[in-house]
């Protein structure tokens, strides 16, 4: 073999080489809205995210599993749709029957790495203080699973962590919100990304990553340092859209995890200016995250690892700020069910550009496999969303979600929510009610077509 045709192959094997074996770095952040500034919300800002949206390719129409942390997570780590509470992941270690999303990177030669809060409990593992090494939320699955403490003792205090070592004890004893004067460490995620960029310092050259970092901001309760509030005290905000509880019989619900925190007898249903001032909390806590976020990039950057590194930031769920009358998450509504999702990859076409049609967290897993050029398991759920990453105008399909009582199906015009002993709520997003106004009694056509949907989607699985 001469030289130059020694040379040609050898371009050729590297090409492919780094084409079949990316890295991957998934970036999970804890009850984000799509509410950015990159998505819309002009009152937010996110540049940090802003500008991976830019890189590559967002969601507009993303929608969850389940509106709660576990069974949101239990679908992006195993490709598949699952029980509904936050307990679905330890339920499924009992009885593995197929690999989690790691653990078939693992077996593909990946390096899998989780720091901070990427399962339900941050470093993935229970007992009574989430510190026991004989139970893992995610067996076989991570190299090493990171969560440091620090100040806050053990992952439990970290994952309800107020500033400088504040643990939850009790949730009435607690701060719902709070804004304290120090760097980014005085709180939990600070840590978290501090140990995410060590990681990255320590990746062998020998073989790719998967890199998964857990953010628990915006979570409850919602603090931040006074840094990222200032921008907000004297912001304007839009108005709450729909601020009324709903009539009949919904997923509504008495926002009880934000209730039990410490609200100085203040109810933001009641009280417009402390509903202001949650909002405005949110807000920094967002902020907060996107800083976090430009840091962990910023260190990609520095190691020269972008131009081969697929990079996902995902939001577990959605987060009622006071529509409906709900403070929080839990409900079948657009606004618990629907998050940000980018995906950004070096020579992703039409970068920036937004797509629109609906997608769900089930697609993430077949997605990373087409990318990194894997075979797509045949237990996964989802869809591949090549597709859309190629052609931002490719059609999206529709998204099935659900909640211990009841399940849902959002098409691009339509949301229907499925009780119970026959029982609908049918929303027609076309209008300007959306989800304001129940048209279920009036079209009992569409609602059998969309029920078929649902149960055919969640049954052929």
């Amino acid at each position: 073999m001469n030289l130059t045709c020694f040379s040609l192959l050898l371009v050729i094997f590297w090409s492919v080489h780094l084409d079949a074996k990316p890295n991957i770095l998934l970036i999970c952040v804890d009850d984000l809205r799509p509410e950015l500034n990159s998505f819309g919300a002009d009152h937010i800002l996110s540049p940090n995210i802003d500008r991976l949206a830019s890189q590559g390719r967002p969601f507009l129409q993303h929608y969850v599993q389940a509106p709660t942390c576990g069974a949101s997570r239990y679908t992006l780590l195993t490709g598949q749709y699952g029980p509904a509470g936050n307990n679905a992941l330890f339920e499924r270690a009992k009885n593995l029957k197929f690999p989690s999303l790691p653990a078939y990177f693992n077996q593909n030669g990946y390096q899998t790495i989780s720091v901070g809060k990427v399962s339900h409990h941050p470093g993935g593992k229970g007992g009574e203080d989430w510190d026991d090494e004989s139970s893992l939320e995610m067996p076989n699955s991570w190299d090493r699973h990171i969560l440091p403490s620090g100040a806050w003792l053990h992952p439990r205090g970290a994952m309800h962590g107020l500033a400088n070592g504040e643990i939850r004890k009790s949730a009435k004893d607690m701060d719902v919100f709070q804004s304290e004067n120090g760097g980014d460490e005085i709180y939990p995620d600070g840590l978290i990304i501090n140990e995410a960029l060590s990681q990255l310092d320590q990746m062998p050259k020998e073989k790719p990553f998967f890199l998964a970092v857990g953010i628990i901001r915006p979570h409850l309760p919602f603090g931040a340092p006074a840094q990222y509030m200032n921008a907000y005290r004297d912001k304007p905000f839009p108005k709450i859209i729909n601020p009324t509880k709903p009539d009949g019989k919904t997923t509504w619900h008495g926002s009880g995890e934000f209730m039990k925190y410490n609200r100085w007898n203040k109810d933001p249903n009641r009280d417009p200016a402390f509903a202001l001032e949650v909002r405005k909390h949110y807000a920094a806590c967002v902020t907060y995250a996107d800083a976090l976020v430009g840091r962990l990039l910023a260190k990609l950057d520095q190691l020269k690892l972008r131009k081969n590194t697929i990079v996902i930031l995902w939001g577990d769920h959605g987060w009622h700020l006071g529509e409906h009358a709900i403070w929080g998450k839990h409900s079948l509504f657009e606004e618990s069910l629907r998050s940000p999702l980018i995906i950004s990859y070096p020579k992703i076409p039409k970068p920036g550009k937004f797509a629109n049609g609906i997608v769900e967290t089930l697609d993430i897993f077949p997605t990373l496999c087409d990318l990194a050029k894997l075979p797509i398991p045949n237990f996964t759920h989802g869809q591949s969303l090549y597709s859309i990453l190629k052609d931002p105008h490719a059609d999206g399909h529709s998204a099935v979600s659900y909640g211990k009582n009841a399940r849902t199906i959002r098409t691009s015009r339509y949301r229907l929510i499925s009780h119970p002993k026959k029982y609908f709520e049918l929303y027609d997003h076309s209008t300007a009610e959306k989800e304001s106004k129940n048209i279920a009694s009036k079209n009992s056509k569409i609602v059998l077509q969309l029920l078929n949907e649902l149960e055919f989607k969640i049954n052929r699985n």
